[in-house]
């Protein structure tokens, strides 16, 4: 099995830096591979990705030492054991709120006897090929990771980020805002400025990685040097628009 360089790198406390992909364009993740980002988030909450869009989009990153996450629907256990048969190396869940939640997530990414997640790896063991590869090495680099998107998760982050086989939160500070009762869209909140320093604080020495999503290289920087090691830089959808905007902006406002 492929060892999964990230899930060591961000136990280490090191930062990374990946993007989230929505179009589902297996041309598209593999332009993002060879760009060099560390890992990409293969989105099937809010997109209309599927299942066997997710697989075309691992094969063509697999060229690269990207490592693949999917963001998954939910914490349903076939929801989450499906990409990872599919060769995954991490998953992403969504709308957590207390650490029983996690830990039955990392359960459903284990096999027995620590988890139990069903045998029956197909592209991930090579079709079979490494199957006793995989069954040896799959609870040691799979990486699991959250989305910290409500007042409740923040509530319970000491207790969350306490529970053995969680990689990394991700703070999603639109829900987040939304979850406040606040504009996501009139950002920054000091209700949400005290939560991404309580998650800091609380994952501080924990082995657990912050992350956050980045739109700007600047507020990338910014973000990194406030401590978080699991940052997102834009989307591709979001960097090909913003992209087109700057040259069109360029051209109609030239003389």
């Amino acid at each position: 099995m492929r060892g999964n360089w990230v899930r060591k790198k961000l136990s280490r406390g090191e930062p990374t830096v990946g993007c989230f992909l929505g179009l589902g364009s297996p041309h598209i993740a593999e332009l993002l591979a060879h760009a060099g980002f560390d890992w990409l988030v293969l989105e099937t909450e809010h997109s209309a990705v599927d299942i066997a869009q997710i697989e075309h989009m691992m094969m063509a990153m697999g060229g690269t030492g990207t490592i693949p996450i999917i963001r998954v629907m939910n914490a349903d256990s076939i929801v989450i054991q499906r990409p990872l048969d599919a060769g995954a190396l991490g998953i992403l869940v969504p709308m957590v709120r207390t650490a029983a939640d996690i830990e039955s997530i990392v359960k459903c990414t284990r096999y027995p006897p620590v988890g139990a997640r069903g045998f029956g790896p197909l592209r991930a063991s090579q079709y079979t090929k490494d199957y006793a590869g995989y069954a040896r090495d799959a609870n040691d680099n799979i990486l699991v990771s959250v989305i910290i998107e409500t007042k409740e998760a923040i509530e319970n982050i000491e207790e969350i980020v306490k529970v053995a086989g969680l990689d990394a939160v991700f703070l999603g500070l639109f829900d987040l805002s939304i979850s406040y009762g606040l504009d996501p869209l009139e950002m920054p909140h000091r209700e949400i400025d005290e939560a991404i320093v309580r998650t800091l604080a609380a994952a501080k020495g924990s082995g657990v990685a912050v992350g956050t999503g980045c739109s700007t290289p600047e507020e990338l920087v910014r973000r990194k040097r406030e401590g978080f090691n699991f940052l997102a830089f834009g989307s591709d959808y979001g960097l090909l628009g913003q992209s087109a905007r700057v040259g069109l902006d360029a051209f109609r406002q030239s003389e």
